[in-house]
């Protein structure tokens, strides 16, 4: 494995830092304030990520990898439910730390099976209470610090606010302790291994579970069909992809204006990102029962 950027004779630490927990407990909106800039697409509808996403830090000779993964819930038939919880339990065995998110207002008795799936692997746990600024008495927090101590499945407790990035240097002090020894695995610079295709997709998926209803983002994907950099811009077609022709009319919106608000929020995020002129295109495809189809998910990047 290659070392990057490591001075001869200073030891060196790297490891992957899996966050896990149930949908909408703050995984993705603490990654981003960790690493300090918008990496993970983030909603308040429950099951926004849906692929493992690395976010990597590095600082001097400790590099941690962040593996934001989708919220951890009772399967339903569907196959893409499936998936997400197949790709977030595969985070909680190849991890060197597992940090489990729970909400300050939810209660464990909820998340007893989650804490089952912890407790297999034999790796450092660290338990954060998200979200404590949605709480005016803090004295609330000391049933659940009290409740989460008894597992004995975790060395410390960090109770956050990453939106007031309330307990952050903390516990980002405490994973950086725990790092095992090994050269970095990412060039100092390098926050993320998706591509910045994937990343797009991401961005245009963001808006769409932001600006819809329940249903329709959970039956909605995207798909990059071009990405051309040019000198002085970069053109994005991108294919919204649903499962009905009634969502697909809702997609679209009266006149095409719902279509056009998230391709006018999609490329501000998304000159932000590339930091380049963005030219938007969008459009939407009905693909029936895709996720509910192995195979259908395969063709849109679910492998």
């Amino acid at each position: 494995m290659k070392n990057f950027n490591q001075s001869e004779g200073v030891e060196t630490s790297c490891g992957f830092v899996g966050l896990v927990g149930k949908p909408n407990v703050g995984k993705s909106t603490l990654l981003n304030y960790l690493l300090g800039q918008k990496l993970s697409i983030t909603s308040r509808k429950p099951q926004t990520t849906r692929r493992n996403l690395l976010g990597v830090e590095t600082r001097g000779s400790k590099q941690a990898i962040y593996v934001d993964t989708p919220g951890l819930h009772r399967t339903s038939g569907k196959a893409l439910n499936k998936y997400m919880v197949k790709d977030a339990t595969s985070a909680v065995k190849d991890v060197d730390i597992l940090c489990f998110l729970t909400d300050c207002r939810s209660v464990i008795e909820d998340e007893e099976w989650i804490l089952g799936v912890m407790a297999r692997p034999r790796v450092k746990r660290l338990a954060i209470i998200s979200k404590i600024d949605l709480l005016r008495d803090k004295q609330l927090l000391l049933p659940k610090i009290k409740n989460l101590r008894e597992t004995e499945l975790f060395s410390d407790i960090f109770p956050v606010s990453a939106l007031r990035k309330n307990g952050l240097s903390e516990l980002r002090s405490k994973i950086f302790e725990l790092l095992p020894n090994g050269t970095h695995l990412f060039p100092d610079d390098q926050i993320t291994d998706k591509s910045e295709r994937f990343l797009a997709s991401e961005i245009v998926r963001e808006k769409i579970m932001r600006q819809l209803g329940d249903e329709i983002p959970h039956c909605s994907t995207v798909i990059i069909e071009d990405f051309l950099r040019e000198k002085k811009v970069v053109r994005i077609r991108a294919q919204i992809v649903v499962e009905r022709d009634g969502q697909k009319r809702v997609v679209i919106g009266k006149s095409g204006d719902r279509l056009k608000k998230i391709g006018i929020e999609a490329r501000k995020d998304l000159e932000n990102l590339l930091n380049h002129q963005v030219m938007l295109h969008l459009w939407v495809k009905v693909k029936r029962g895709w996720t509910n189809n192995s195979l259908e998910m395969g063709q849109l990047g679910y492998d």
